[in-house]
């Protein structure tokens, strides 16, 4: 197969818990660039907190905020704020709750609160950088939430439209965090207009991720991998699995599907 394209999910994909990656991680991404197969990183992150590890490993286009922004070398493809409303809901609920809600724009990350050691651990251990207390005027800039401090049997306060599911963080020393995803807006939904720009086969699209917010996008590709340490539920939406994201996961994918790595 000639393939053409490559989307890879950052934490528990390229990233190990300690944050670094395997020399095998890079080469490969490099080798994969080097047979012109366009590499996109895709992330539930913001994209304003992945720029140093775009330029280390010399990525040049994105897919953010779980598929509500993509961006294809500077161009802007996909822009998708959620509904201004729907975020006041959010807030109200996670304020009658307890939970604490972190709501990311283009340009900031914006908390409920900046004190509680919950958001602290959770701002170390993603170590985001462009943090700021929540001010109401974005609330029609909301690209993506995660909520904080929200146990599994609460998490269908937040699932008040019928396009809304709660994607558990599945990260080391993160518990009771979920990513709010949209069944319309999602990885899926914007590797599918990314192809449909690109004019790329979804066969020649390979993807690999290890948490339940990359289910759809490993479902639009043609050759989807899950990572050895990803969440149970995602192996049934993959085609392949390889191994750990410690254990050169993307380099052995690849080489799987016969590239020249």
């Amino acid at each position: 197969m000639d393939y053409k394209i490559l989307f890879l999910d950052i934490d528990g994909t390229i990233l190990k818990p300690d944050h670094t990656y395997t020399e095998s991680t890079k080469h490969a991404i490099s080798k994969a660039k080097e047979q012109g197969i366009e590499v996109f990183l895709a992330t539930g992150r913001p994209l304003h907190e992945i720029d140093d590890l775009a330029e280390e490993l010399d990525i040049h286009s994105f897919i953010g905020y779980n598929g509500a922004f993509a961006v294809y070398q500077n161009e802007t493809i996909v822009n998708e704020p959620m509904n201004k409303n729907t975020v006041e809901q959010f807030l109200q609920t996670a304020e009658a709750n307890d939970h604490e809600m972190v709501l990311y724009t283009r340009d900031k990350n914006y908390y409920t609160s900046l004190s509680r050691p919950l958001v602290t651990n959770f701002i170390g251990t993603f170590q985001l950088k462009k943090n700021l207390t929540w001010e109401a005027d974005k609330v029609d800039q909301i690209l993506g939430v995660t909520v904080m401090n929200l146990p599994p049997s609460e998490t269908a306060l937040y699932e008040i439209e019928a396009n809304i599911f709660m994607s558990p963080v599945t990260i080391a020393g993160i518990e009771n965090c979920y990513d709010i995803i949209r069944t319309n807006v999602n990885k899926g939904f914007a590797v599918e207009k990314i192809l449909e720009l690109l004019n790329i086969n979804p066969k020649q699209a390979i993807a690999f991720g290890d948490g339940m917010n990359d289910k759809e996008m490993l479902q639009a590709a043609g050759e989807g991998f899950a990572m050895g340490n990803a969440h149970p539920d995602l192996f049934e939406y993959a085609k392949n699995r390889t191994t750990t994201v410690s254990e050169d996961g993307i380099y052995n994918g690849l080489k799987k599907l016969g590239l020249d790595i």
